[in-house]
């Protein structure tokens, strides 16, 4: 026994000589913390910690099954739910995980607001966990792509057309995120390096970051009424308290930390055994848009929003209300920095961490029950008006058949009977060109899905011809200038060809 002591004293002192860790472990491991901080209201912080690694191991595991590909995403899931031993149980840990480490990072930042952690000198502290908040969002959101199944695909789409709504730069941000124009395999491998790469080293940068200001600044005392934060003499305060009312943080408060941790993933785990992975539901495919997407749990919320509020005001919600938002998480530290920090004597911050949970559980129940807004019938199922079809070719009335098949009036409405998710296309033939509806009808656009690769080119060809029908009787179709120019320098050099000059049009006698 000696002897193995010795030599595992050799090997400590070997490592120890090369990486210098023992002075900074032991520094974090025996910072001391005030008596009353080492309680079950501070122990979120780690149990997110923990979360944000088991969501690192689960992840990896999936990643040696899923296929990042628009053809296999869907099957592969399937592979890990009904092939692969304990594969549906992963998924499951991997799903539930996100949802807890979401919870937990929610709850962990309005303690920190009710008890004023955030007031001086912890201010970049708490803008950190802003970030860190939002990060865990887009994990959560990157994640649903991922399933690729038709609650994601219609999401995703949903979510380019709130991006391509950005002004001037709209356009190219959904290129950027989506690998071109529309929804395909170029998109799932990007949301797969932000899932899987660059979000999560983002996050883990930013974790080391936090934790480092914490052992550096200490954690916050327990708030007590009257003790007020002033910048001048906080620091001497602090150091006052941990040195007469102070325990080392090991073992004095991180046995808790390790106690809620493992409860928290045993609550994960259980979840995982009774509600089983989520999804992948149907599959992804454009073409069917009798569906009702929902997002995850934790963007309810903004669903509902999105329902109830009249079309016009959608774009200067999604626009302004997010960067005022972030905005104001940012500055509370800057402008409430001192002061009370006991929740006792912030009747404010009470009413205004009481607003925000109201509003978000009624939002969010809201979100479970309301219909995809507006209401999408088959309006397909009713005939397209006789007068539409008066005096059409073979070729139009092929395509106004195409048209119904493919259930466009579910958005769009046709003579006072359709959806209104997209614009009426009574007139629709006055605001594009035929090349610009052919374009669109491709490749999609906003909540438009693309109908390239689920229509050949006749049948892209005769709904368009349908298409250009659509204007009123009294007003000529559009047409791209370029064409006109194209026309009249192919009959110019006709004229030419047969020896007569060209006539000019509005020409004088």
């Amino acid at each position: 026994m000696p002897r193995m002591k010795q030599n595992g004293k050799q090997v400590y002192d070997w490592f120890q000589h090369r990486l210098q860790l023992e002075g900074p472990v032991k520094e974090a491991a025996l910072h001391p913390v005030p008596r009353r901080t080492a309680s079950w209201w501070y122990v979120f912080g780690s149990a997110a910690f923990t979360l944000f690694f088991f969501q690192v191991l689960t992840g990896i595991l999936l990643a040696m099954v899923y296929v990042p590909s628009a053809g296999q995403a869907w099957h592969s899931l399937n592979v890990l739910n009904h092939q692969v031993a304990l594969g549906w149980y992963i998924r499951a840990l991997h799903g539930w995980g996100s949802n807890f480490m979401i919870a937990i990072v929610i709850i962990h930042m309005t303690q920190v607001f009710l008890f004023g952690a955030y007031k001086y000198p912890r201010e970049l502290t708490w803008c950190v966990g802003v970030f860190l908040l939002l990060m865990t969002l887009g994990m959560a959101f990157t994640g649903q792509v991922l399933r690729f199944d038709q609650d994601a695909y219609w999401g995703l789409g949903i979510g380019a057309a709130i991006m391509g709504r950005v002004p001037f730069i709209g356009g190219d941000l959904v290129h950027l995120l989506l690998g071109g124009p529309i929804i395909a395999g170029a998109t799932l491998s990007r949301f797969f390096d932000l899932h899987v790469f660059i979000i999560p080293g983002l996050l883990g940068l930013f974790a080391l970051v936090h934790v480092w200001m914490v052992l550096k600044l200490g954690i916050n005392e327990w708030p007590m009424p009257g003790r007020l934060v002033r910048r001048s003499s906080y620091l001497k305060e602090y150091q006052e308290l941990t040195h007469k009312d102070g325990i080392p943080f090991i073992p004095g408060a991180l046995w808790r930390d390790l106690v809620f941790s493992a409860g928290i993933i045993a609550a994960v785990a259980v979840c995982a055994y009774i509600f089983g992975p989520i999804g992948p539901n149907g599959q992804p495919n454009p073409a069917i848009i009798q569906t009702v997407p929902k997002p995850d749990f934790f963007f309810l919320w903004i669903y509902a929003i999105l329902a109830f509020l009249p079309p016009a005001m959608e774009t200067p919600f999604l626009l302004i209300a997010p960067p005022i938002a972030i905005a104001a998480l940012l500055s509370v530290p800057f402008f409430a920095g001192e002061g009370e920090k006991s929740w006792h004597r912030r009747p404010v911050a009470i009413l205004t961490v009481s607003f925000l949970a109201v509003g978000w559980g009624t939002l969010t129940q809201l979100g479970m029950t309301t219909p995809w807004s507006p209401h999408m019938n088959a309006w397909s199922s009713d005939a397209i008006p006789v007068s539409y079809l008066r005096n059409a070719t073979p070729l139009q009335r092929q395509g106004a058949v195409i048209f119904q098949d493919k259930q466009c009036r579910n958005c769009h409405s046709v003579g006072g009977m359709g959806g209104k998710r997209g614009p009426a296309l009574d007139d629709v033939a006055t605001r594009l060109t035929p090349n610009q509806l052919r374009y669109k009808v491709v490749t999609g656009g906003g909540n438009m899905p693309a109908y390239g690769k689920n229509l050949t080119a006749p049948e892209v060809q005769a709904l368009v011809s349908f298409l250009e029908t659509l204007h009123p009787a009294n007003e000529a179709p559009a047409r791209d200038a370029a064409e006109k120019t194209i026309k009249a320098s192919e009959a110019a050099a006709a004229a030419e060809m047969h020896g007569k000059a060209p006539s000019m049009p509005n020409a004088g006698p």
